[in-house]
C-alpha cells in the first residue's frame, strides 16, 4: 500500500518504501539530518553544506544549491532528494522530480522549522530525535522571549550583500528572527530581498546596522567602513548562520541572540 504525504509547498508525494540514500541540496537541512542521526544515509550534498565540516570528505558533492550535476545524482541513485523553495530553483525541482521523490521545504517562521523537523522525523523514522530537537528549540524560544520582553525596539537594517547593497524584506525567515529580537526591520514593507543604496538607508536613520557573515562574507573591516558613513548608528558583524539556518542550529541561535543585546 502506498503511503502519501505532503511537503511544505503542498505537493503530494509517495513515500519511498525504503529510504537508505538521501541527497540534501540545502545546507541547513544537511546539518539537521546529521543531528537526527541520519548521517550514514546521506549520500550527496552541496558544496555549501559546510556543517559538520567532515561531510565533504565522506559524501559526494553534487553541485551547489542553484546548479547541480544530474550525472552525479544519477550515479548515487537516491531514494529521496531534499530541496527548499528559496534555496533551490523551480527548474531544479521540476527536473529532479521526473526521476526521484523530491521533498521541498518552505520556511518563513520558527513554526515552519519545527513542522519540518517533525516531518523529517516521521519520514525517516527518527521521531524521538526529532521530538528532542523540537523540545530544545521550544525551550530556547521561551527563555529568549522572557529575556527580550523588556529590551527596547530598535530600527534595524540587515545587509546580506554589497555591490549592489541588498537587505531583507518581509516574508523571510531572517525578517522573522529580527522581529523576535525586537528589531524593527526598516525594509519590512519591501519585497523579500530589496536592492538599496546607502544614501536611501541614511534617510531612514537606522539605530542598528547588521552586516551578515553570509552570503556575502562581511568582515570587521566592512563594519569600520560603514561606521564612518553612519556615525549615529551602531554597526555589528553578525553570524548569518544563526539568522538564516532554520534546522537544528536553532538550538544554539537564541543563546547567540542574547549575546547581541548586552
Amino acid at each position: 500500500m502506498q503511503v502519501c504525504f505532503k511537503d511544505q509547498i503542498g505537493r503530494v508525494l509517495v513515500k519511498p518504501k525504503k529510504i537508505t540514500k538521501i541527497i540534501s541540496l540545502v545546507p541547513s537541512q544537511t546539518e539537521l539530518l546529521v543531528d537526527l542521526g541520519l548521517e550514514d544515509y546521506i549520500v550527496g550534498i552541496t558544496k555549501f553544506c559546510i556543517h559538520p565540516k567532515h561531510l565533504k570528505t565522506s559524501k559526494k558533492v553534487v553541485g551547489g544549491t542553484k546548479t547541480i550535476s544530474l550525472e552525479k545524482i544519477k550515479a548515487l541513485n537516491p531514494d529521496i532528494i531534499l530541496c527548499n523553495k528559496e534555496e533551490n530553483t523551480q527548474q531544479i525541482v521540476e527536473e529532479l522530480e521526473k526521476s526521484y521523490t523530491v521533498h521541498v521545504s518552505n520556511i518563513n517562521t520558527i513554526n515552519d522549522s519545527l513542522n519540518l523537523i517533525i516531518q523529517y522525523g516521521s519520514l525517516f523514522n527518527c521521531t524521538v530525535a526529532a521530538s528532542r530537537i523540537c523540545a530544545n528549540i521550544k525551550n530556547e524560544v521561551l527563555s529568549f522571549k522572557s529575556f527580550i520582553k523588556d529590551k527596547p525596539n530598535k530600527d534595524v537594517v540587515y545587509f546580506i550583500w554589497k555591490n549592489p547593497w541588498m537587505t531583507i524584506g518581509k516574508d523571510t525567515f531572517i525578517h522573522h528572527l529580527l522581529s523576535f529580537n525586537n528589531y524593527s526591520n526598516i525594509y519590512k514593507n519591501q519585497k523579500r530581498y530589496p536592492k538599496v543604496t546607502l544614501e536611501e538607508v541614511k534617510k531612514k536613520s537606522p539605530e542598528l546596522i547588521l552586516l551578515s557573515s553570509e552570503p556575502f562574507p562581511f568582515k570587521e573591516i566592512h563594519c569600520k567602513e560603514i561606521q564612518k558613513q553612519f556615525p549615529n548608528s551602531k554597526v555589528l558583524l553578525v553570524d548569518g548562520e544563526y539568522f538564516s539556518w532554520y534546522g537544528s542550529r536553532l538550538q544554539k541561535a537564541f543563546a547567540y541572540f542574547k549575546s547581541l543585546h548586552y
